[in-house]
């Protein structure tokens, strides 16, 4: 029995609980952007790949398997904790892995065409949902507070915590499906989507790592949040969430010249 008891804490450690990770809406938002930038050969490989869904429709793959327990080396892939006025660094990744640790494994996963196509479908579904996570700021949020998760709040008055306000309170309280959602962000011409596209995974690391940190700064524990918290940060939010389809995009383009 103690085990079983160090084991499911040890479980909630690596894993930060059962957050949705930007929610399901989010993560289809991000894919359904990605799918509109992809290449055509990118496209026809992905289809292949994917035997015809779209990548909102798997966006979501990679939390819906922490439900078995065969799938939990992949819990810590979602997150990486960076102390505050640091970058971040390899040397220094839990050895469980962390999200730069599971995007490079995944790339180099699907990149290896002799791998089994079974296995390749799998880090092409991981990577999609993990390029997400990595454009939901409290993702590359700090250790001792999980990343926000340990930071209470209420939100129009139910329980949350700062985290769960960026995975899903915002987005699930704005009332849009996932394809109307994406609607609603401006069409960019080429030049202003290679501008948001350009920067390597790291960069975008520090890029959601300086956002984190003004998200701390932006609440206090056991603060009321509601219409003022929404109106100041949904931009942000959109943002993100267009940062996140269009280098999706960028990223599957380069894999599958």
């Amino acid at each position: 029995m103690k085990k079983i008891v160090l084991l499911i804490l040890l479980i909630g450690q690596i894993s930060w609980g059962n957050s949705p990770f930007w929610s399901k809406t989010g993560h289809r938002v991000i894919g359904e952007i990605a799918q509109e930038e992809l290449s055509g050969k990118a496209k026809r490989t992905i289809d292949k790949l994917l035997d015809g869904k779209s990548l909102a429709s798997i966006s979501n793959f990679a939390d819906e398997i922490k439900a078995d327990s065969r799938y939990r080396e992949f819990s810590a892939w979602h997150y990486v904790n960076i102390a505050p006025g640091k970058d971040y660094s390899v040397d220094e990744a839990s050895k469980y892995g962390d999200l730069v640790v599971g995007i490079d494994k995944c790339i180099a996963m699907v990149t290896n065409e002799g791998n089994t196509t079974a296995d390749r479908v799998f880090y092409l579904k991981m990577l999609v949902h993990l390029i997400g996570d990595l454009h939901q700021p409290m993702h590359v949020g700090r250790a001792e507070d999980k990343g926000g998760n340990d930071i209470q709040v209420q939100w129009f008055g139910r329980g949350s915590n700062l985290h769960k306000v960026w995975d899903s309170n915002m987005i699930d309280d704005y009332g849009l499906s996932y394809s109307e959602l994406a609607n609603t962000l401006p069409k960019l011409d080429k030049r202003a989507t290679k501008q948001l596209q350009e920067g390597s995974i790291l960069d975008w690391v520090k890029e959601s790592q300086g956002i984190a940190d003004s998200l701390y700064d932006s609440v206090k524990v056991g603060e009321k949040l509601a219409y003022r918290y929404s109106y100041t940060w949904w931009g942000t939010v959109e943002s993100q969430l267009h940062k996140g389809g269009l280098r999706l995009a960028k990223v599957l383009n380069e894999l599958f010249k």
